[in-house]
């Protein structure tokens, strides 16, 4: 698949049918590294997904109608997780579905596959429809942070990257902290179009992040060498990014 990166820090309410959008992403450095509190660079796509909702007075509970475009067997695989997103978003958000229904619509052109950033999107979108439909008049850091909570249902402890560029748009340098997370719009000269495949594999975040912790556990020193590295080759991304320099970009991706 052939995407641009969406260039723009702020996304416009005029974007998707609805206007309730939340960006898919890919990550261009750091996709598990970010976890450990250094820099990552993301980079929104402009593909996304909108979210439709309304109340069913005299109803319970929420109904849910996936319209979004996926990879096979995607949506099956991840139909827990994400109901376990959308209740946290329900309850993030002040929603009692107990005493009335919620039927919400999905859609949009965002391709939902791991790694894309479909559930950030997802979550995000869902909190942006829901603030409009309860009168209030979010943020887009009140958005993030719905987005956030949504996201501990597919991921368990988020790093915060994935909702943070489904919300703001734009390319961003990210990084984790004892608190908020640190997010500043990385500059780009020109328009910038990226190939990228999905193996059609769903995976679960949650257990590819345990993976990755249970190998840092096994080898501290070997894992601070291998960030050592990875600091490095993420300057010398951030560098190239910013300069349009996409050879060298590609050899820093490598």
């Amino acid at each position: 698949n052939c995407q641009q990166l969406h260039s723009e820090s702020i996304r416009s309410m005029a974007e998707g049918p609805s206007g309730h959008v939340g960006y898919g992403k890919l990550i261009l450095f750091g996709e598990h590294f970010v976890v450990y509190r250094v820099p990552a660079l993301v980079a929104a796509v402009n593909d996304y997904t909108d979210c439709k909702v309304k109340f069913v007075p005299g109803g319970s509970g929420f109904t849910v109608i996936d319209d979004r475009p996926a990879v096979p067997g995607y949506k099956v695989e991840k139909k827990e997780e994400a109901d376990g997103a959308i209740e946290l978003v329900l309850k993030h958000m002040g929603v009692d579905y107990a005493s009335q229904g919620v039927e919400m619509t999905f859609g949009g052109n965002l391709t939902c596959a791991s790694g894309i950033g479909a559930s950030a999107a997802q979550c995000v979108s869902l909190a942006r429809a829901l603030a409009e439909l309860q009168g209030k008049s979010f943020t887009e850091e009140e958005v993030n942070r719905a987005g956030y909570e949504g996201e501990k249902g597919y991921h368990g402890t988020p790093s915060g990257i994935d909702n943070t560029a489904a919300t703001y748009g734009g390319v961003l340098r990210f990084q984790r902290t004892e608190g908020d997370p640190i997010f500043t719009k990385h500059p780009v000269k020109s328009r910038v179009e990226i190939v990228y495949a999905s193996t059609g594999i769903t995976s679960s975040t949650t257990k590819v992040v345990g993976d990755v912790r249970s190998k840092k556990e096994a080898d501290e020193g070997w894992f601070e060498g291998l960030l050592s590295q990875y600091n490095a080759v993420m300057l010398q991304g951030a560098a190239a990014l910013e300069a349009g320099e996409w050879g060298a970009l590609g050899a820093a991706l490598d």
